[in-house]
C-alpha cells in the first residue's frame, strides 16, 4: 500500500494498514485522508503529534444567544514501537478548553447535553475536558490476512460512531460541534474502555465495554468515583477502497446522563466517509452519519441525520453541513406543548397536532414527550494565510441557519435564528516529518 508523505512502511500497522486510517479511538478513516501531524523518530520509538487551535470570535443571535471569545484545542502526543511480535500505541491527548472557552462552553443555539451548576447545558457546547484520551493500542497479526487488537483507556473512546467531528476530513475546517453530537459521537471522551477487535486489511469488528456515564462540570480531574464499566457496543467497520471507509454500530448506555431522570438508552447508527482527490493540489472529504438514541423501557426514539463536506483546493477551503435532529422539550429546557391527549379530551373536532410535533410512547406518567424536528445550514470558508514552520495558520468565517418547527418560534424569537463566527486555525501542514529514516520497521511475526 503506498503510504502518505513522510510515512515508510515502518510507520504502518500490522497488515500494512496505514497510518493514515486511524481515526479517534480505534475508529477507521478513509486511506485517502490527509494526515496533519509531526513525525519524529526517537530511538526505536516513532513520534506523532497533532491537533488544531481555534482562536474564535463566536455570535449566536437571538434571545437565548450569546457571544464570546475563545479559544477552541486539542492536541495529541502519541509513540509507537515494535512490541512482542506486534506494535504498541500510546496516546495522550490534552485540550486546554476548560480555561480558554471556561466551564460552560461557548454559545451555540440549539446545542443540549452535559451540564453545568446543576442545570443542563442549553444553547452552549460544552468545553472538552482536560485529558481526552490516555490509551494504550496493542495490535498483532495471528493470520496471513489477520491481525487483533486490545485498546485500554483509563480515558478514551469506545467502539461507538463515527470517528469523532474533530478528527473527520469533513469536518476539521468547522471550530463548531455538530447539534447531532450527543447522538452520535459524544462517547469520545470516556472515562474507563476497554475495546478488543479483529480486522483484516479491509474489515474491522470490534467490542467494548466501558463508564456509560458523561464527563462531568469539573473537566479537569478523572470521572471515576461511583462509576463502573456498565455499557457495552459494538462496531462494524469496512475500507473497501482507500477512498471510503463505512461503519455501523450499536450500544447500550446505563444512566449516560448526570442529571435526572436516569434514563438507560441504546444508541445505533451508521455512517460513510469518503475522501478523494482533485486537480493537481486538491482533495475533497464527505460524510453522512444517522444515528438514534432510544429510551429503555419506553422504546421512545430520536434521531439525527448529518450530511457534511469539505473541499481544499490550494490554501483554500470550502466546507458545509446539513443537520436534522429530533429533540425534546425537555432537551431544551422549554415547558412542554399540550399534548394531543388533550386536545382530544376537550375538543374532539380540534385538528390533530401540527406535522412538526413527533411524539413518542408515552412515560409513566402517561404524556408522551414532544419532540421537535431541527434542521440547519452551516456553510463556511477558510483560507491559509501563512506557515510557521511545520504549522499552517489561516483564517476563517463560519455563518449558520437554524430551520425550525413553530413550537420553537417564541423561545427562540424566530424559526430562522443564525449564528455566525471568524476565526484563526493553526495546525500542522500535510504530515511534517523529521528522523523518518530512523524510524524502526513494524514488527511482524
Amino acid at each position: 500500500m503506498e503510504m502518505g508523505p513522510g510515512h515508510t512502511e515502518g510507520s504502518a500497522r500490522p497488515l500494512g494498514v496505514p497510518e493514515q486510517r486511524a481515526g479517534s479511538g480505534t475508529s477507521w478513516l478513509p486511506d485517502a485522508t490527509p494526515m496533519h501531524a509531526i513525525h519524529l523518530a526517537w530511538g526505536s520509538w516513532t513520534l506523532m503529534t497533532h491537533g488544531a487551535v481555534f482562536l474564535q470570535f463566536d455570535d449566536q443571535g437571538g434571545p437565548r444567544g450569546g457571544s464570546q471569545l475563545g479559544v477552541v484545542n486539542w492536541g495529541m502526543l502519541a509513540a509507537s514501537r515494535g512490541a512482542l511480535g506486534g506494535r504498541l500505541h500510546l496516546r495522550l491527548m490534552l485540550s486546554a478548553e476548560p480555561f480558554t472557552i471556561g466551564a460552560r462552553g461557548y454559545p451555540l443555539l440549539l446545542q443540549t447535553g452535559e451540564e453545568y451548576g446543576g442545570a443542563p447545558l442549553v444553547d452552549r457546547q460544552h468545553p472538552h475536558d482536560l485529558f481526552m484520551e490516555l490509551a494504550a493500542l496493542y495490535e498483532r497479526r495471528i493470520a496471513d490476512n489477520l491481525a487483533a487488537s486490545i485498546y485500554l483507556a483509563p480515558v478514551g473512546e469506545p467502539a461507538l460512531g463515527p470517528p469523532a467531528f474533530p478528527h473527520r476530513p469533513s469536518a476539521s475546517s468547522d471550530p463548531l460541534a455538530p447539534l447531532s453530537h450527543h447522538w452520535q459521537d459524544a462517547t469520545h471522551i470516556t472515562f474507563g474502555v476497554i475495546t478488543a477487535g479483529l480486522f483484516t486489511r479491509s474489515v474491522k469488528i470490534e467490542g467494548s465495554v466501558f463508564n456509560g456515564r458523561e464527563p462531568d462540570e469539573n473537566r479537569t480531574d478523572f470521572d471515576y468515583a461511583g462509576r463502573r464499566l456498565d455499557s457495552y457496543t459494538g462496531r462494524v467497520t469496512v475500507n473497501p477502497t482507500p477512498s471510503w471507509s463505512l461503519s455501523a454500530w450499536y450500544a447500550f448506555l446505563n444512566t449516560p446522563e448526570q442529571l435526572p431522570p436516569a434514563e438507560s438508552e441504546h444508541r445505533l447508527g451508521a455512517a460513510a466517509l469518503v475522501t478523494r482527490s482533485f486537480a493537481p493540489r486538491g482533495t475533497w472529504s464527505a460524510a453522512v452519519i444517522y444515528a438514534a438514541n432510544v429510551q429503555v423501557g419506553t422504546g421512545r426514539s430520536a434521531s439525527s441525520l448529518v450530511i457534511e463536506g469539505s473541499a481544499e483546493l490550494n490554501r483554500n477551503t470550502v466546507f458545509g453541513r446539513a443537520e436534522y435532529v429530533q429533540k425534546s422539550a425537555l432537551d431544551l429546557a422549554i415547558p412542554p406543548p399540550p399534548t394531543p391527549f388533550r386536545d382530544v379530551r376537550f375538543d374532539l373536532a380540534r385538528r390533530p397536532p401540527r406535522p412538526e410535533l413527533h411524539l413518542g410512547f408515552p412515560d409513566a406518567s402517561g404524556v408522551p414527550p414532544a419532540l421537535y424536528g431541527i434542521s440547519e445550514l452551516t456553510l463556511g470558508y477558510l483560507r491559509e494565510v501563512r506557515g510557521l514552520g511545520p504549522l499552517r495558520a489561516g483564517v476563517g468565517v463560519r455563518g449558520s441557519l437554524a430551520l425550525l418547527p413553530r413550537g420553537l418560534e417564541a423561545a427562540y424569537g424566530s424559526r430562522t435564528p443564525v449564528g455566525a463566527s471568524v476565526y484563526l486555525r493553526l495546525r500542522p501542514a500535510v504530515t511534517a516529518s523529521r528522523g523518518m529514516d530512523q524510524m524502526s520497521g513494524d514488527d511482524h511475526p
